[in-house]
């Protein structure tokens, strides 16, 4: 796998920008890290704060310059404020495999966008990082982010991977694994 993300990769699809995550970002990242429909689905608590989202930008930035993590910010075409977010983390090099994170403002949800995301995400992953593997790690209940993993050909597996997560409730492992349909 390749890791280098000193030359951060702007991505755009159709109607999104997936850019760095910036400074600027720190009050709609505490607006995405307070909304308790998001907040359910990936175990984190209701207690964001201008100020964690500040530290939280701070060690994004620091996660990507050590190529530990790649994590972008989803904007629409001719609006720079954030939607949402998706990451790449839980690098194992050695297997090829890599962890798909990724959340989205209630509001902006059920309109195709993460779909859209992901897409491109998957395509950068499988042709730039050189991955044969992404995992994902939706709570079962999370009936939105498994019908997208379903949509884009994410398999359910029993296989644990490189799960690391904790405080999720019927928390299920989806794969996908690169072929020569998706290079």
């Amino acid at each position: 796998m390749e890791l280098n993300f000193k030359d951060f990769p702007l991505l755009t699809t159709e109607r999104l920008i997936l850019r760095n995550i910036e400074n600027t970002d720190a009050v709609l990242i505490h607006k995405l890290h307070s909304d308790a429909i998001v907040n359910a689905f990936v175990g984190r608590a209701n207690s964001s704060s201008l100020k964690n989202a500040e530290e939280y930008i701070v060690k994004m930035q620091n996660l990507i310059a050590k190529n530990e993590c790649i994590y972008w910010v989803i904007t629409e075409k001719g609006n720079n404020n954030l939607i949402g977010s998706v990451c790449l983390w839980n690098f194992d090099i050695e297997n090829k495999i890599v962890e798909i994170g990724y959340e989205l403002l209630s509001e902006f949800q059920g309109k195709g966008i993460m779909s859209e995301a992901i897409k491109k995400i998957i395509e950068y992953t499988f042709q730039k990082i050189k991955a044969k593997t992404i995992t994902a790690f939706p709570s079962s209940d999370n009936i939105n982010s498994v019908s997208i993993l379903k949509k884009l050909n994410f398999e359910l597996e029993d296989k644990k991977y490189n799960n690391t997560h904790e405080n999720i409730k019927n928390l299920v492992t989806y794969t996908l694994r690169n072929s020569p349909i998706n290079n």
